[in-house]
This record gives structure tokens, C-alpha cells and sequence, in this order.
């Protein structure tokens, strides 16, 4: 497995991915934040990729100069295995590489089950909003 950036080849992949593994609210909810993202800036979204299969997706974008991690997807076939942590270094070390303030992990109902995940690669309490605009109406940056 590993991670890269998304491209736009990945697109029909990605869409089915994340209807697959996320709640049909969540999915409608995603699919429009993440067809902003990719036009504002798609190097944010994250794929990780296994036997030239696509597994998993995370969603990050930018706003105010603070990082925010949207929405993170994973194969349900693929869960515990580490994908979702992959995905979740390789954006951070995006945001880094883009000077952010600080990285965010915005909490809604959708993200709520995968907290553990962020809390077990050390985000905290300080690390979690819920002061968060929906992305589909940040401005991007």
C-alpha cells in the first residue's frame, strides 16, 4: 500500500469508494466539498492505493491558514491496516510543507467514529473543532 496524491484519472475510483464506505449522507454531503477541493486544490486530497487499487481518501483543505482534515474514507475490506493513518501522515506532512498555523481535525457526526485514529497518532483535544464552516463554502485557499 501506499500513498500519493490524488489525480484525476482517480475520479470514478474515488466516487465509488466513498459512497461504498460512507453513509449516504455523508457521501452527498462529501461529494460536494470534494469537487470544490479539487478545484481549488487538489494536491490536498490524499489516495492510498493498494495493488493498484484504490482504498482509501482523505480530504484536507486549507482556510485562514489553518489545516483542516475534511473527510477520510477507507475500504471497509481495508480498515485496520494502517491505510487510514498512511493517509493521514502524508497530508500532515502537506500541511506542513505549507506552513500552516495549525492542523485541525473539525468534528461532525461523520468524523466522530474515526477520532481514535487521530488521537492514536497523538491529536488531542486542542487538535479537535467543532467550529468548523461546511468546506463547501470556505473560501479556498
Amino acid at each position: 500500500m501506499y500513498v500519493r496524491s490524488f489525480q484525476l484519472s482517480d475520479y470514478a475510483e474515488v466516487t465509488q469508494l466513498m459512497e461504498n464506505s460512507l453513509s449516504e449522507q455523508c457521501f452527498h454531503d462529501s461529494m460536494e466539498a470534494f469537487a470544490r477541493q479539487l478545484s481549488w486544490d487538489s494536491s490536498l486530497v490524499m489516495i492510498a492505493e493498494s495493488e493498484g487499487t484504490i482504498v482509501g481518501v482523505v480530504i484536507g483543505t486549507i482556510d485562514n491558514n489553518d489545516g483542516y482534515y475534511y473527510r477520510l474514507a477507507v475500504d471497509p475490506f481495508h480498515r485496520r491496516k494502517g491505510v487510514g493513518k498512511a493517509m493521514i501522515q502524508a497530508l500532515q506532512e502537506r500541511f506542513v510543507e505549507r506552513k500552516v498555523n495549525r492542523i485541525l481535525v473539525p468534528v461532525d457526526a461523520h468524523n466522530e467514529p474515526v477520532l481514535p485514529v487521530f488521537e492514536s497518532l497523538g491529536f488531542d483535544m486542542n487538535s479537535f473543532t467543532k467550529a468548523f464552516k461546511k468546506l463547501s463554502i470556505v473560501a479556498g485557499t
